[in-house]
């Protein structure tokens, strides 16, 4: 006991040490940027649901550092110089899979030597275009023209269009305090959807609200969107 004891304090400063030179390891400073985007014209999903996995060769890490893009469809990481791998797992996103001809998702390598912007290429199943969105006193309207984009066996019907107004910046399925919806079969015509919905009391009072059109496609998870939109009235 007593020779135990006599090495307790070496033992202690040694702990220390080690725990100085962990803290003391420098952070990643390299920036890795960039968002999905459709011939060079942004994507937005909603926001915390379309995932992506991002790996890393070596340093003994061998599980993903997982994350999901913003509602603008933007990813960003800070990181070391290095070899890095990313895929989008199959049925994230309103888009066509990112996969290999095995059917597994497509790898996207990415050699990272200092700071990087990197868009990545999708293709919606369908294109929101024209969107308009206003209020006036308590009422939200919008009109948006949809765009087919994938034709064939691949294609996706539309299953609604949904006006959906939010009293913060994220207008969506999770966050809204009013929606008007439209069925897929009750669209008449694709370059012409008019939706509006009443404000409804808002606590606290404020004079602006969030909104956003979000297209769902049948058998698809994800939802597509228009841009955010903030309305005074």
């Amino acid at each position: 006991m007593r020779s135990i004891l006599q090495f307790l304090p070496l033992i202690l400063l040694t702990t220390l040490v080690l725990a100085c030179e962990e803290d003391n390891f420098a952070e990643p400073t390299t920036s890795l940027t960039g968002r999905l985007v459709y011939q060079g014209e942004p994507i937005n999903v909603e926001y915390n649901r379309v995932s992506y996995e991002l790996y890393q060769d070596g340093f003994g890490k061998v599980g993903p550092i997982g994350s999901t893009f913003t509602s603008e469809g933007e990813f960003s990481h800070l990181l070391f110089n290095g070899e890095y791998k990313m895929i989008i797992p199959i049925g994230q996103g309103p888009f066509l899979p990112l996969q290999n001809q095995s059917g597994q998702p497509d790898t996207i390598r990415i050699d990272l030597r200092g700071n990087e912007v990197m868009d990545i290429e999708v293709t919606p199943y369908w294109r929101i275009q024209n969107a308009l969105i206003s209020a006036g006193e308590d009422r939200v309207g919008a009109t948006v023209s949809l765009e087919q984009i994938v034709t064939g066996d691949q294609a996706k019907d539309i299953e609604s269009v949904t006006l959906y107004v939010s009293k913060t910046a994220f207008a969506n399925t999770q966050t809204n305090v009013a929606t008007a919806a439209m069925g897929g079969g009750d669209i008449a015509d694709m370059n012409s959807i008019s939706l509006s919905v009443d404000i409804p009391e808002i606590q606290p009072v404020q004079n602006y609200v969030f909104a956003s059109v979000g297209v769902k496609f049948a058998g698809v998870e994800d939802l597509l969107f228009s841009d955010t939109e903030r309305l005074d009235f």
